[in-house]
């Protein structure tokens, strides 16, 4: 992997990890048609990065993370993390090979971008009561059921991001507050993740991948920033289907791409 191709992935990464258009989906064809789908380095390399984009959460809404003056608060705003954060760990155990075998299907991607972006051209409607509620106390059984959606993107194209604000409009939140629980269900999500990739492939780590990482964590660190907060300032004023047209074209044209015979695919 070169360092251009580094800093690519990166900013694909920090664009689309927090945007309802599935950050795997677009890592994987982007992989691909840089020729890097027998890479096993860029498969661990854009697990990883997920670290910079973690890190913008935790910067951006440092409050809710690091503050303790109200300690009840804070555990409990910890405790529904975790919670959220279960049906991931039981289901991504017990599906792994399910799940790998998925992620080297491009063709599955093509068809959830595709039917996830026809789907979010009607979420606003669905849902436009919710769109000026006012925040309402998370419960344990909210986070609970809002990690079950999580569960659901772990089939490539569907979009962690999505799954879990649906989640939460489900639940009746608002448009931001589904958001930001997304935001914050990221960060446990992702570090296990990464911390698992990086010990079942730390093999492939040398001084020139190290540096590599550090390089793409810092881009898409810097990148999930500013996709965060014009995110949040345009699902709550817009909604979410200029997200599902992009999905419709996106999904769309990789499956014309299939038609017409390209290999597009991930080892």
């Amino acid at each position: 992997m070169s360092t251009l191709q580094a800093i690519i992935l990166a900013i694909i990464e920090g664009i689309t990890e927090f945007l309802p258009i599935s950050s795997t989906g677009h890592l994987v064809v982007a992989n691909s048609l840089m020729g890097l789908n027998e890479d096993q380095f860029a498969r661990l390399f854009i697990i990883v990065i997920q670290l910079g984009a973690i890190f913008s959460v935790v910067i951006l809404y440092w409050k809710r993370f690091f503050s303790f003056g109200d300690l009840n608060t804070t555990i409990s705003f910890y405790l529904k993390l975790l919670v959220a954060f279960l049906p991931a760990v039981v289901f991504g155990l017990a599906l792994k090979s399910y799940i790998d075998q998925l992620l080297g299907n491009v063709m599955v991607v093509g068809i959830t971008l595709l039917t996830g972006g026809i789907f979010l051209l009607f979420v606003d409607k669905i849902f436009e009561k919710t769109e000026t509620a006012p925040d309402k106390p998370i419960t344990y059984m909210m986070a609970l059921k809002i990690g079950l959606f999580q569960v659901i993107s772990m089939v490539p194209g569907v979009s962690r991001a999505g799954a879990t604000i649906i989640g939460g409009l489900i639940e009746k939140l608002n448009r931001k507050q589904a958001a930001e629980f997304s935001f914050f269900l990221a960060v446990p999500t992702m570090l296990a993740a990464t911390a698992k990739d990086l010990y079942d492939n730390k093999d492939l780590l040398s001084n020139s991948n190290i540096s590599l990482i550090i390089l793409g964590c810092v881009v898409a660190f810097v990148v999930a920033l500013i996709a965060i907060r014009t995110f949040i300032g345009y699902l709550t004023n817009h909604g979410f289907k200029v997200f599902g047209y992009y999905r419709i074209i996106a999904g769309a044209l990789i499956l014309f791409l299939l038609a017409l015979g390209h290999e597009l695919k991930m080892q």
